[in-house]
């Protein structure tokens, strides 16, 4: 692949070109030169879009494509194609599947369906045989075949035994252990937060204190076992704090937040519509700004979309028989880009890598290729028609994002 990307403005803090706009010439996927105006003699394809940005590659550490099993909701192929178009050059996927994600075969059979392509699936293994909670999955052979991490998507690990033997084993092999942050015996039937909204609709209530139970209970495990953990999509101004805390101590512990987490609280629940119900739920605007504070410092180590794909028949249903989930690849940089700067919401995009076992790769010569491109300005109504998933359940579906994204450029092809 030979392409001569024309003035692109440059964001890349970890390259000697942040903040400027340059041309980029690519010879066979790796950056042959940089500077204010290359010319084209050899007649290379050229890249010329409106206000033109380029950043290192996104990355998500949590999407759902439903293949094996689940081919209504989204596939593997139709997916990451929508990853490509939303921006993001690699995808940790989740074991939400059936059967469920939880063997070395499994894992090569998702890393097979995605060889060739420009995205990069990372697969994350089930931590249970079929996601129970029963009995440890084969972890180790899950690793050699090219799983990332370890973790039973939406379901919490209710045995702290077994979590313990958990991370204590994968440590032997460096392996990332992910737990959902749920005590489901306080969280019980609960639909949306428990707050003055559930009880003023009518609905019942999930507790905070039943993420901060789960996310204290793991705290001194992983501090017993000196494992290595991830928590994913923490909703609480609480469970920030904690693990403030737990990072002050040393701990090896990462965490991520739903994008959506950030944008809207449990007011938005009062219409009823299913595609606010999500998993964990929406929480109040104390708890938002105390998310968006453990981002700024640092806490909080990575966004996610939580792109969570789901049929019509799962969603146009009574409130309290909905399935929790909403897609998020399409809105996510959209969403990033009106609540923060594009430099921050590019710098929130690119974290994660390194926890996930991916290498950065900074625009500089002679480094291979692997940005996204996109434009920073412009504001929009985000509707059903700027969704390439089968599934349409987006909680953005109606609101105004920010920015376009034009598509990437990654393992040597180019998805505009």
């Amino acid at each position: 692949m030979n392409v001569l990307i024309k003035s692109a403005t440059i964001i890349d803090a970890k390259c000697d070109y942040h903040n400027k706009t340059q041309d980029i010439l690519v010879e066979k996927g790796v950056i042959v030169n940089i500077a204010n105006s290359i010319k084209n003699p050899k007649n290379y394809r050229e890249i010329k879009l409106d206000n033109l940005h380029i950043s290192q590659g996104w990355f998500d550490s949590s999407v759902c494509f439903g293949e094996p099993g689940f081919e209504e909701r989204e596939t593997i192929a139709n997916g990451l194609k929508v990853a490509a178009k939303s921006g993001f050059t690699a995808v940790a996927v989740n074991a939400n599947t059936n059967p469920v994600i939880d063997s070395n075969s499994d894992i090569s059979f998702l890393k097979n369906k995605a060889q060739g392509n420009a995205v990069n699936l990372l697969p994350i293994g089930a931590l249970t045989k079929e996601s129970k909670g029963h009995e440890l999955a084969e972890l180790f052979d899950m690793k050699t075949a090219g799983a990332v991490a370890f973790g039973d998507y939406k379901k919490a690990q209710t045995n702290p035994n077994l979590m313990k033997i958990a991370l204590q084993y994968a440590s032997n092999f460096n392996g990332l252990v992910c737990s959902f942050p749920q005590e489901n015996a306080i969280a019980l039937n609960g639909v949306m937060n428990e707050h003055i909204t559930s009880t003023s609709i009518g609905l019942k209530g999930i507790p905070a204190l039943a993420e901060e139970l789960q996310i204290v209970r793991d705290l001194f495990l992983l501090e017993y076992t000196e494992g290595k953990l991830h928590i994913p999509t923490i909703s609480t101004a609480k469970s920030v704090e904690l693990i403030r805390e737990a990072k002050k101590k040393k701990l090896d512990v990462s965490c991520s937040v739903a994008i959506h987490n950030l944008v809207f609280t449990d007011d938005s629940l009062t219409s009823f519509d299913t595609n606010y119900k999500v998993s964990p739920p929406l929480r109040t605007q104390n708890d938002t700004d105390a998310l968006i504070a453990g981002l700024k410092d640092g806490t909080i180590d990575m966004v996610t979309s939580d792109h969570n794909p789901l049929d019509i028949e799962l969603k146009k249903i009574e409130f309290d028989y909905a399935t929790p989930g909403t897609i998020g690849l399409e809105s996510a940089f959209g969403a990033l880009n009106s609540l923060f700067s594009a430099k921050t919401a590019i710098k929130f995009l690119t974290k994660g890598k390194e926890r996930f076992g991916l290498e950065t790769s900074s625009i500089t010569k002679g480094n291979r290729l692997n940005v996204t491109l996109f434009n920073p300005e412009g504001n929009y109504i985000f509707s059903k028609n700027d969704i390439h998933s089968k599934s349409k359940n987006s909680i953005f579906d109606g609101h105004s994002l920010k920015g376009k994204v034009y598509g990437i450029i990654n393992n040597n092809q180019i998805q505009l």
